[in-house]
């Protein structure tokens, strides 16, 4: 390929970072869209061992290395699926693979919507959210497991409104560790993540915890259009996902030509949890998209 294995690609709003892995690969390129929003594509570092292809990660605008600019009015969905399509058209990526993992799977499923795209061979939706509601609802569920004092303190915070008491950032730790990350400790990628987040973005797009959901993708209800998808879809979840299996379930029921995989033990952060398990799915799942119809419009 032609294009440099890192630098910065023009987006509307400013310029976000992209970086390449394996780019002497011949395959069909996979894009991977990383969570938040207002995260980073660290975490999603062990795709580069996918092999067979290039993988191509950026930072989304405001995360990252990628430009921070202090206008809040670019933190939208639309702008973003309008990110996501300049990224393609800089990079060159005329058939590709599109792998979104949480928020990236809102953010690929808008993608396909509202843009029809040409060239999509297939699309990764790892850890699904799309819809709000039901991901609300789930983690109110798994609330309620928490033991009665890490409940209380989350339940404080939300009626006062005042996240930073050191008792409520325990059960959201504790929260994390059952349903985000089990493992212990977490990887240095996983946390150089959380570190970095653009935390501006993700209390503007979703709110102040992973449950409460106060921001702009509060409406976000995609379910009922997902057959409108028809490009051979994988979903995958983790055993104590936040994306619960039964409802990533709903999703790949909803979908045609889709597949679901559940990682058994793992939670958000399967692809972390268990990642040669993950990458082989993955791998597998790609090959046979590969061997399908021609890739054309959603």
């Amino acid at each position: 390929m032609d294009i440099p294995a890192e630098g910065f690609a023009e987006v509307p709003g400013g310029r976000v970072a992209y970086s390449f892995a394996g780019a002497e690969q011949s395959g069909t390129p996979l894009l991977a869209l990383h969570g938040g929003p207002g995260c980073t594509w660290d975490y999603l570092a062990p795709l580069a061992s996918l092999g067979g292809r290039p993988v191509v990660f950026y930072d989304q605008l405001g995360c990252g290395n990628s430009d921070r600019p202090a206008d809040s009015s670019l933190w939208t969905l639309e702008r973003a699926v309008d990110e996501l399509a300049a990224v393609r058209e800089e990079l060159g990526l005329d058939r590709v693979h599109i792998l979104g993992q949480s928020w990236g799977t809102m953010l690929a499923v808008e993608y396909m919507l509202t843009s029809r795209p040409a060239g999509v061979e297939s699309l990764v939706l790892s850890a699904p959210c799309l819809s709000a509601s039901r991901w609300a609802a789930d983690g109110r569920r798994y609330l309620q497991a928490l033991p009665e004092p890490h409940r209380q303190a989350i339940l404080r915070a939300e009626e006062a409104g005042v996240y930073d008491d050191p008792t409520y950032q325990e059960a959201m730790m504790a929260y994390y560790r059952l349903h985000v990350c089990r493992l212990d400790p977490w990887p240095e990628c996983l946390t150089r993540t959380f570190e970095r987040l653009n935390t501006e973005i993700y209390l503007q797009m979703w709110g102040p915890s992973e449950f409460t959901i106060t921001g702009s993708l509060r409406d976000f209800e995609r379910a009922g259009r997902l057959r409108e998808i028809t490009v051979p879809t994988l979903f995958t979840c983790g055993e104590f996902d936040e994306a619960t299996p039964a409802t990533t379930a709903y999703y790949h029921h909803m979908m045609p030509r889709s597949e679901i995989a559940v990682f058994e033990g793992a939670a958000h952060e399967h692809h972390l949890e268990n990642t040669g398990e993950y990458l082989a799915v993955v791998r597998a799942f790609l090959s046979r998209a590969e061997g399908r119809a021609e890739p054309g419009r959603c």
